[in-house]
């Protein structure tokens, strides 16, 4: 599914608050202005949205729903996105990793912002990568310690 849109250079806000959207939402900029994402009902609702809120900021904006031509056109789509979520797993699992050979003190809130980071990311992750098991792994070790008893 595409969404291709153009918003007005000024103001400013409603292009920064489209693009932080979009980029809560997992897409791939294929093109400026054209940003794509996995065919399902929520992301078709999600792009309905935004093409509306595009529009009333002074924008243009259209939602196609479309394939690509060939399998190499789909694997490097499935390429794309999983590389953008597997960067946000990597950066998750090397905090946690941090934490659990750092102070016991910076452990507990830490460990909550992580869970609700994974389940951010997980979210939009439309192709699971091994790096997702890595995040996964790391913030459960991180748990662990947290919610181990003291002794």
């Amino acid at each position: 599914m595409l969404l291709a849109y153009r918003l007005p250079r000024e103001p400013s806000t409603p292009r920064i608050a489209v693009w932080r959207k979009l980029k809560q939402h997992g897409v791939v900029q294929l093109l400026d202005g054209l940003v794509a994402l996995p065919l399902d009902a929520r992301n078709r609702e999600r792009f309905d949205w935004l093409a509306g809120e595009i529009v009333e900021a002074g924008g243009e904006a259209t939602v196609w729903h479309a394939g690509v031509a060939g399998r190499r056109q789909h694997s490097e789509l499935v390429a794309a996105l999983k590389a953008a979520i597997a960067d946000e797993y990597e950066s998750v699992a090397a905090e946690a990793e941090r934490l659990c050979e750092g102070s016991p003190r910076s452990r507990g809130r830490a460990l909550a912002r992580l869970r609700r980071e994974l389940h951010r990311i997980h979210a939009r992750d439309y192709f699971p990568t091994p790096a997702r098991e890595r995040a996964e792994r790391a913030v459960d070790k991180l748990g662990q310690l947290v919610e181990e008893p003291v002794r």
